[in-house]
Parts: structure tokens; sequence; C-alpha cells
């Protein structure tokens, strides 16, 4: 049976990835904060926007590349950095980053994952995108700068939507410490995964490693918390100048929802803004992404990335419709790797692009931008805002 037959689609994947991880390792993954309302607005908002089809356009080849900050990519979705990856399948850091190469797409690298930028320079490609989480320090954050440049990232992301943790009532529920620690609850729980422990104890239990360099001492820390909590900051408008001012390269700032923040971030120097929610693993009490959008994208002449629910082609074509300019995925890529190990996220990327080609037939566009002429207007937000209101800056 082929990997088309068996997964065709992400839901798939999802499933499979939930029959092999451990408990606790699936819940890190899945979960979100607070009743995950977030997690469901983001769903639903993607399910209420209409594309129109058009007919009788003959034989159509469909284009999926996209350029973006002046690149082209292969496709108009990259590999969204997550924390401490390496829990959710062993050496996932660079095995996202082999897989983003292969696909010609950017893979980003979180502050707090379980491999260094050193690590995954060998398998990077050309895409490194280095998501920071704000070091207090201006020594640590400069010399994080210096190593992310040194191992061949070129944008740098600021996540902005994380002024205080989480609580993410599902992973306490699943007995999940920072550090990990292992437990005799735990290990009931390895012992029904198999694979995933085979590779644990090859590689031994992932840390993050990156801030293990700057905070060794990770005692005192509410179990909950990650020894990242010992080095950041909540950022504000200054330390966002002093980092635009420290990188040279493309400037992404992440968490957006509020147009008059992207106003003020566009005067401020920021490169693109990238709406997102923290797929609900932050507040849950915030709008579905896409409904955020057209008021931002109105808000804005900057590039805008998209996240937020995310499970196949036909959304990125909605997100795009409504004025986005690329999209990333975050646990997507992750269902896929502990799905089926390293083969998983080629096969996702081949989802997500046969799925694009199908829906860009049904529309009858040929580049991925006309999709912006094909939504409904009488599609409306929660908020009563027509989608298909005109994306103008």
């Amino acid at each position: 049976m082929s990997l088309d037959t068996a997964y065709p689609a992400l839901s798939d994947l999802r499933a499979r990835a939930r029959r092999r991880l451990p408990h606790f390792v699936w819940e890190f993954l899945d979960s979100g904060t607070g009743t995950e309302a977030t997690t469901r607005r983001n769903r639903t908002g993607l399910d209420a926007v209409q594309l129109m089809p058009s007919i009788l356009h003959g034989e159509i080849e469909c284009s999926t590349e996209i350029s973006f900050l002046g690149t082209t990519y292969d496709l108009p979705v990259g590999i969204s950095p997550v924390g401490m990856s390496g829990l959710v399948w062993p050496d996932a850091e660079r095995h996202l980053a082999r897989a983003a190469a292969a696909a010609n797409i950017p893979y980003g690298l979180s502050t707090v994952a379980s491999q260094t930028p050193e690590d995954v320079q060998p398998v990077l490609g050309d895409h490194g995108w280095f998501q920071m989480y704000p070091p207090r320090d201006p020594e640590i954050r400069t010399d994080m700068l210096k190593r992310a440049k040194a191992a061949g990232f070129r944008t740098l992301i600021l996540t902005v939507d994380v002024p205080v943790g989480s609580r993410r009532e599902r992973q306490v529920r699943s007995g999940l410490t920072q550090p990990p620690r292992i437990t005799p609850r735990l290990l009931a729980h390895i012992a029904t995964s198999p694979a995933w422990a085979l590779g644990m104890a090859k590689r031994g239990m992932p840390r993050m490693r990156m801030i293990d360099d700057y905070a060794p001492n990770t005692k005192g820390l509410p179990s909950n918390k990650h020894a990242g909590y010992l080095l950041r900051t909540s950022p504000d408008w200054d330390y966002l100048r002093w980092l635009r001012d420290a990188w040279e390269g493309p400037f992404l700032v992440k968490g957006v929802m509020n147009p008059d923040d992207a106003k003020r971030l566009e005067k401020e120097g920021a490169d693109a803004i990238w709406i997102s929610n923290h797929a609900g693993r932050q507040f849950d009490a915030a709008p579905a992404t896409i409904d955020a959008l057209p008021a931002i994208r109105a808000a804005t002449s900057l590039p805008i990335i998209f996240d937020g629910g995310i499970e196949g082609g036909l959304d990125i074509l909605r997100a795009i419709a409504l004025g986005a300019d690329f999209t990333m995925m975050g646990r997507g890529w992750h269902y896929a790797l502990a799905a089926l190990g390293p083969a998983g996220p080629g096969h996702l990327a081949h989802i997500l692009k046969a799925d694009l080609e199908a829906n860009m037939g049904q529309l009858g566009i040929r580049t991925l931008t006309e999709v912006r002429n094909r939504v409904v207007p009488a599609t409306r937000t929660p908020q009563g805002t027509p989608y298909g209101a005109p994306p103008t800056p």
C-alpha cells in the first residue's frame, strides 16, 4: 500500500501519530490552553471562508510557487518553529530542516528547541529562519544572534505573543514536567510506544540545548515552566528596535492580531508581520487568525504570514485569498514526523502540493494570488465583516 493510499490527508497522519506517541507527548503536541476554544475558532473560521469555483478553462497548469521577501519557494507554506520538537520525535529538528531543504520551503528553529543552530547547520539548506524568545541580557541576545547567523539562518523571528507563560492544562494533567523527568506514570505511557522509546533510548531525553548553554542551573523552576524562563523577558517597543538594529537580514514579528500593532510595526522597521494566536496555546479568548487577517491586511502594506488551523492546501488558499502572502504550519509537520518518521514531512509536503493543485484547478486559477478574485462576498466573519472586502492596504 502506498503512502498516498494509506495517508491521503493530514488527518490520517495525525491519527497515526496519536497511536505512536506516548500520551504525555501527544498532550504536549496537540493541546491548547483553557477549554481550547481558540483552537476550535481557528478551524471554524477557516471553514467559513468560501471560494467560488469556475468552469470551462480547458487544461490548466497550476503553479504552487510563490515569491516571499525576495525568495521563491516551491510551496506557499513553511515549517513553523516549535519548542522542544525533539520530544515529539528523536532528532526532530534535523529531520524537519532536511525535509524543508528538500521541499524548498523555510524551516524555523526555536530558541527553545532541543537542538542548537550548530546542530542543524549541516542539513539546513538556504531557508533557515531563527525564532527568538527574547533574552533579557543583551550579551546573551548578541551571542544568540551571532550563533544563528554563523549557522546559516538568514531570517529572524521575534515572537511577541508569549509575554507570560500559559497554563496548558492538558499538558499538566498528562504528568509532563520541564525538563521532562521519567516517572513511573510516564514509563507506563512510554511502554505503549516502542518506536518512540527506541529512538529516545539512543539519543537520550531531549533538553533545550541552546538555553542550557546560558542557564545551566534550572533548580527552583515550577514543573510546568522550562529553563528559558530563567533568561527571557517580556519585550517592549524598545526591545524590538534593539533587535531590528542588531540583525542584518529579514526581520519578522510573530503573534500579531491587532491592526493597530501592525501599523506601528511597519513604522518601526519590521519586514513582515506574522498573524498568529500561537495555535490557541497561549490565550483562549483570542479571535481566529483568519478573522483577524482582513483588517490587518487593510492596515499595512507589509508582507503578511498567516498561521492557525491550516490542515491542507485549501486552507492555504483561503488565507491567501484574504490577503496573506505566505503561510506556516507547526503541529502538522510534527504529526507527519511522528506518524512516519523521517519520511513523514516529505509526504506532507506532497499532500499539500497535491491539494493546492486540485483546488486551484477547481477554481480555474494558474497562480496562487489569483485566488483573491474567488472569495464569495456573502461569506462573513463572526463579527459581520465581509470576507470579500478588497484586501487593499
